[in-house]
């Protein structure tokens, strides 16, 4: 009486060791998300795929919210720290709190966004890292990661197959949330 036994998988090849995996390695998307502090409600979005950094993506966020609209301070990780992101950041009026490098130099002072990151990078060096998170508001940003937070509760994974649909999808999430997020916000008033 012979023994069944299980087909092994072709162990030569691309996928040794790897049998039952995709040949083809899967990107990810990137949510770059934009709020209005006072009110938590998602402002901008820009969706990319895995090849794209942070930085590229901050001035065409500023560029979705109108001009006329004013922006006080633009909150983001270290990430974002470059020339680009912090003359984008000037030239809309706004206040960038940006940590520096941990080996930041100083900049050129050519443009007001090298002012700004340079004063930025002077009261880094003189306050130290951790004092000068609390001075600047850098803490503000967990607001930022909180939304993100919510936004992967809705779902971590697209449905959507083409780029332009799952930009959709992801839009119609956020627009979901910003309306959780209108129905849910607390309004307190004084009494007395």
């Amino acid at each position: 009486m012979a023994r069944p036994q299980a087909r092994r998988p072709q162990t030569t090849g691309p996928l040794t060791g790897r049998a039952f995996q995709r040949n083809v390695p899967r990107g990810w998307r990137q949510i770059h998300l934009g709020i209005d502090e006072e009110t938590l409600e998602i402002r901008v979005v820009e969706v990319t795929g895995s090849h794209i950094g942070d930085a590229p993506v901050l001035p065409d966020l500023l560029g979705q919210i109108p001009e006329g609209q004013e922006i006080g301070s633009v909150t983001a990780d270290g990430a974002y720290d470059t020339r680009k992101c912090h003359d984008a950041i000037a030239d809309r009026g706004a206040h960038a709190v940006i940590p520096p490098r941990k080996n930041a130099k100083p900049w050129k002072a050519v443009t007001a966004g090298a002012a700004a990151r340079n004063e930025a990078q002077r009261a880094a060096k003189y306050l130290g890292r951790a004092l000068w998170r609390r001075w600047s508001g850098y803490h503000r940003r967990r607001r930022v990661e909180t939304k993100m937070h919510c936004v992967k509760l809705l779902g971590q994974r697209l449905m959507a197959r083409d780029f332009d649909r799952q930009v959709a999808e992801l839009q119609v999430r956020i627009a979901v949330l910003n309306g959780y997020t209108a129905l849910g916000i607390p309004v307190t008033e004084a009494v007395g």
